[in-house]
Formats: C-alpha cells, structure tokens, sequence
C-alpha cells in the first residue's frame, strides 16, 4: 500500500524539487485514483456473474468472498445460516489444531496431533471408505492420520472418533472464543436420529470465511501448526472450488453435500492474491445446478483475482524491452 503524502518524509534541497515534487504527488494520487476505479470494475462484474448465478438457481444461495490482500471482500446471504454437512469438518480440524499447540505449551488437552488410536469396528458409520478398509483392533494410526482421511475422502467414522477424542464441546468452545455464534456443531456424522430432531451442523457464509481468515493470519495458530493445518486441508480431494481451476493451484477447501444441501469452503493459494472463498446452497431442487453454482462462481472469482495477480496498477509489465523486434 502507498503510504500517503502526509506520512511521507521528503528532503526538499531547492526549488525546482519543490516543484517536481508538487507536480508528482496530484499525479500518484490521480494514479492511485485511478487504479482503484479499474479494479473495482473487476469486482463488479464478479458481482454481475454471482448475481446471474443466483437468478438462476431453483435454490437458495450465500457467498463470501474475501481478497486477503486488500480485505476488499463480497457479499450474498453472508449472514445466513446454512446446514454444512462435511464442511463443519473446518471446525473440527481447527480444533485439533488448537489442542495441539495448546500441549506444546504445557496444557493438558484431550488430543494431539501424534495420538494413537487402534481402529475398533465399533466406531464404523456409513461412507467411511479408508477406515471400512483397516484391521480392527490391529491397525494404529494418528490423529492426524484421521484427519487426513477426515479431509482427503470425508471419511465420517475417522471423523466422528476425532469429535470423541476432542469433545464437541470443545468445538464450539473454539467457535465461542472467534466469535461465531452461528457455527455449530451439534452431531456426528451419520446420527440420523439427531438430523430427523433438526441438530444440524451449520455456519454461514461469513463465519466460516472469518475462521478461515483467522487462521490464515495467525489469529488461532502458530506458525508451524498454521502451515501444517493448510497442508492437511490441502490434501487433494473431489470437490467443487476447484473443479474449473488450473492443475497445480494450492487449494485448501472442504465441500459439504446433504440431500438439498451442496458448499464448498476454502482458501485459493493464488500467487500474489490468495483469497477466500465460501458458497453454500441448499433447498436445491437438483444437487448437480448447487455443484455447477458453486464452480462457476470458483472460475469467476479466480478469473478476477488472477487478473489481478498478474497485473500492475498501469498494466501487466510483460517486456522493458521495445516490443518491436528489430528486422
């Protein structure tokens, strides 16, 4: 960010460094002007495409989206409560996170990341493909091995026995302390008895878009527990953030679907413009118009930020030399 003309210290030595001095700060402020107008169209057609997004959803529709370079941020139904099916996993990782640092400065906490648990095929639920697959009573594996299988295949059982290691309460505990009201967790997976009594897991919008932020600005964690809870959330996965995006682009997210209920949560590690991203949807007459929702407002937020990334206030420097070749 340029520092402005008061702030700025300058050694005047005559007067015709006066005058060019008079003559440069209207046109760097003119500039600045400037620039921030043309970015602020990019934003607006992000707006037009979001808006033409929700127009045509048979569902109801909440973005949050935030440049972590600017803070500049958008927008729809932020402040909406959604059902998140797995994307309450966040939290959840959040939380082990949290307990871990915690033990590295003495506090006795229910879990760490190096934790053993022998899986028991008491602890299986539906769609818990890794886990369905292990030796009961014989195979040992972290915390965080459960984590990753948490986040790489959404893994319910390896998910549910982290809720019991790290106490739910806990979890909201968390959420308490970063005040989101709004983000619950209030069930396992697959506890069909609590969903049919209306215990949802749910969040919106701008919270989880405030976890996320509070984490990646190391609000919640350390350094070295920060970096390691992006590379679990990183973990390669099917999901629809990424779904139109380039190969190769660092991605930490986690989607959620429900019958009726399709999100996508996370942070685009965009070179020189990482931003967030949250879209949830849900009372969807058809599951797959929420997935196509959710990646074209994925591909218009990283067409803009892009740009962005790529470009000077003046236009993208793509040669110092004269663009005509010599013949």
């Amino acid at each position: 960010m340029l520092n402005s003309p008061s702030k700025m210290k300058f050694h005047l030595k005559s007067p015709t460094h006066l005058l060019v001095f008079l003559f440069l700060v209207p046109i760097a402020t003119t500039a600045q002007t400037s620039d921030t107008v043309k970015q602020q169209s990019l934003w607006t057609k992000l707006e037009s495409t979001i808006t033409d997004v929700d127009r045509n959803l048979d569902g109801v529709l909440g973005v949050a989206i935030e440049d972590l370079t600017t803070g500049q941020k958008f927008l729809l139904r932020a402040d909406s409560v959604f059902p998140q099916a797995s994307s309450i996993k966040i939290a959840v990782l959040a939380e082990l996170y949290h307990q871990n640092q915690q033990s590295t400065h003495g506090t006795t906490v229910k879990a760490k990341l190096t934790d053993l648990y022998t899986m028991q095929s008491a602890d299986l639920v539906p769609d818990s493909d890794i886990m369905g697959g292990l030796t009961p009573s014989v195979t040992r594996i972290t915390n965080r091995d459960l984590a990753t299988m948490m986040v790489a295949v959404s893994d319910n059982s390896a998910t549910n026995v982290l809720i019991d290691r790290l106490g739910m309460d806990n979890v909201n505990a968390l959420l308490d302390t970063l005040a989101l009201p709004n983000t619950r967790l209030r069930r396992k997976m697959m506890d069909i008895k609590a969903a049919s009594e209306g215990r949802e897991n749910v969040s919106t919008p701008q919270e989880m878009l405030t976890l996320l932020e509070n984490i990646y600005r190391g609000k919640l964690l350390d350094k070295e527990n920060t970096a390691d809870f992006w590379k679990v959330l990183s973990t390669h996965k099917s999901s629809f953030i990424p779904r139109d995006l380039p190969d190769g682009l660092q991605i930490a997210n986690k989607p959620g679907e429900l019958e009726a209920v399709r999100n996508d949560s996370g942070v685009v590690f965009l070179q020189n413009r990482p931003y967030i991203i949250c879209v949830m949807t849900t009372y969807l007459a058809r599951e797959r118009d929420g997935e196509a929702a959710i990646a074209k407002i994925s591909s218009a937020a990283y067409a803009m930020f892009d740009r962005l990334a790529r470009s000077s206030p003046y236009g993208r420097v793509v040669s110092e030399r004269n663009s005509a070749s010599p013949k």
